[in-house]
């Protein structure tokens, strides 16, 4: 494998959020919606919906270490959700929709747990990001794949997406294309 590949998954809320914001970037190599977290094993959209799976809506990012460290992941990642609400985000609620970053190894582990200590010192709420080893990720369901690129008029994509990436491409400084 490519070492300057590096892999780690976010969960911030909807993953069709999380997919297109990190789509955005040119250091993003692939972004996977999918879930983890959980104890189910090859739960379905439904399922994890319910809230009973206990997965949580993640995306596995895929993303080129020389052109964006672990720490500017971590900046999009806690700019493009609240971290500080628990099992919620917006008008979505459940344990699904929960803040968290599954790492694959050590190194990552002290970086984000790092980010995080410096972030909380910014931050007058606590910040309620789950930090956990990545036992294991279960892709979604293909029509969950470029969801936003291939419904963008649907209500959730206009109301909810939409917004949201305009923020981060203010933030971040990113021409609407």
């Amino acid at each position: 494998m490519n070492m300057r590949i590096k892999k780690i998954v976010l969960g911030g809320g909807c993953f069709w959020c999380t997919e297109a914001v990190f789509k955005m970037f040119d250091w993003t190599v692939s972004i996977t919606p999918g879930y983890a977290g959980g104890t189910t094993k090859n739960p379905t959209y439904g399922e994890v919906c319910s809230g009973k799976t206990g997965h949580a809506e993640v995306a596995m990012l895929e993303y080129d270490s020389e052109k964006a460290g672990l720490d500017a992941v971590l900046e999009v990642f806690f700019a493009m959700h609240d971290p500080t609400s628990i099992d919620k985000q917006g008008n979505d609620t459940g344990s699904q929709y929960r803040s968290v970053i599954l790492y694959l190894d050590e190194e990552d582990r002290k970086i984000v747990e790092e980010h995080i200590d410096r972030l909380q010192k910014e931050t007058p709420k606590k910040i309620a990001t789950q930090v956990r080893k990545l036992d294991v990720f279960y892709p979604a369901e293909d029509y969950h794949k470029d969801y936003y690129q291939n419904n963008k008029i649907n209500p959730y994509c206009v109301f909810v997406i939409r917004p949201k990436l305009k923020k981060i491409m203010k933030e971040f400084g990113i021409k609407d294309n």
